[in-house]
């Protein structure tokens, strides 16, 4: 019987070549990563357990720090001192708070390439699944012993086939757009402890970063992973990144792989969408909320800090100052995506127009980064998540950049 991308991911990672739905198995892991939330506990778990040997293969072992990076505050400094302490001993590289968002930078550095595996102590390390890879956020003491050992243990999860067909008509169409619509469509829990592949010539059309938007959501859909299949221009958009470390093989489903369902949904009719607080499934069409003031946005994160996504939100304000009374923060999710913006000009306009342009990190998503809410204060975000005090204590409305550029100049929601 044919097999599904994560199956066949999991059969070339295991000692089984035969693995199905519901097996319990040992996972060899290509690459394991610690940040600076997570990575301390790391530490002091390899310390305690693996302290005679804690590192089996240095060369595939890292540290990231991303998520207050640089450090603003007593804890987060000795946090990521103390990891660097320990990667110094034992000679683990490290991107340090200069790099920007670890998953990030390991596609961009050539660590992670399709059919390859990795784990961190990052809820949506299961971005991977935008280049055809399986990645996995996992709690301290599995990355410990990920460390240690190069393997995990999992269960193989059950795979949905998710056919998209059409293409938006409309150019205000996102691919964050796209992403929000299966979350209005599945919920957070319709599709929970499941991968989901994605076909059409919608998702063949999508680049690198947009991609990396859809992939990033599935964690809020609940999924194990939402893995895309990697094609020609990705491949060739992967290599002009950087030379891969390791050889790796793109791995694509078989014709007769078994699903545990199939969908098939239709987005020419796509609107610019939203997620409402305090829920990431709390979707709504963007003209639903025409008119709510904005008192500040955010545009960056995993979902939606690459370069074009940057872009997208400074051709919305069309050279427009940020409004009066609202403050536009925007966060670089690497330091490539920095240079990239300030080699187009783009840094140059958002400076301009009065925004806060920071340096390369997860920003408002994490606690203590720039981009913290006040009670009362309406945010539009570029995230993904708006739980009630993720990002301070106010409102949070997640939303494509393009939204964001247009609520930035006009200081409310607004389509043209």
């Amino acid at each position: 019987m044919g097999k599904t991308i994560v199956e066949k991911i999991f059969s070339h990672h295991s000692d089984s070549a035969d693995l199905k739905v519901g097996d319990i198995f040992w996972l060899s892991v290509d690459v394991r990563s610690a940040r600076d939330f997570g990575g301390p506990n790391v530490v002091e778990n390899l310390k305690k357990y693996f302290f005679d040997n804690p590192v089996k293969d240095v060369e595939r072992t890292v540290f990231t720090f991303d998520t207050v990076a640089p450090a603003n505050n007593i804890p987060y400094a000795e946090n990521q001192q103390q990891c660097r302490n320990f990667a110094r001993e034992h000679n683990i590289p490290l991107f340090d708070v200069n790099r920007g968002i670890g998953t990030h930078t390991l596609i961009e550095e050539g660590w992670i390439r399709p059919g390859q595996t990795a784990v961190g102590t990052d809820s949506h390390y299961n971005i991977l699944g935008a280049i055809g890879a399986f990645g996995q956020g996992m709690g301290d003491r599995d990355i410990a012993f990920a460390f240690n050992t190069g393997k995990v243990w999992f269960q193989v999860p059950p795979t949905v086939r998710i056919n998209v067909n059409g293409f938006p008509a409309s150019e205000l169409v996102t691919p964050k757009d796209f992403v929000l619509f299966l979350l209005k469509k599945f919920g957070s829990h319709g599709l929970l402890g499941r991968v989901a592949e994605l076909y059409g010539d919608y998702i063949e059309f999508l680049d690198l970063a947009g991609r990396i938007t859809v992939a990033s959501m599935g964690t809020e859909l609940g999924l194990i992973s939402i893995i895309i299949p990697p094609n020609q221009p990705l491949l060739a958009e992967l290599n002009n990144l950087a030379k891969p470390r390791w050889d790796f093989e793109p791995v694509y489903a078989d014709s007769d792989a078994k699903y545990e369902a199939e969908y098939n949904v239709d987005i020419s009719d796509l609107e610019p969408l939203l997620a409402a607080p305090f829920s990431p499934d709390n979707v709504h069409p963007v003209r639903e909320f025409i008119g709510q003031r904005v008192d500040s946005v955010f545009v960056g994160s995993c979902t939606n800090g690459r370069a074009s996504d940057i872009e997208a939100a400074s051709d919305a304000m069309q050279g427009k100052k940020v409004a009066d009374e609202t403050i536009m923060r925007i966060v670089p999710a690497t330091r490539r995506v920095t240079w990239e913006i300030m080699r187009s000009g783009v840094w140059q306009e958002l400076f301009d127009s009065g925004a806060v342009v920071s340096h390369a990190a997860c920003g408002g998503c994490a606690q203590g980064q720039i981009g913290m809410t006040g009670k009362g204060e309406i945010q539009i975000s570029t995230g993904n998540r708006n739980f009630k005090g993720k990002q301070g204590a106010g409102e949070t409305f997640l939303a494509s950049p393009v939204v964001a550029g247009y609520a930035a100049t006009n200081g409310k929601i607004y389509l043209p």
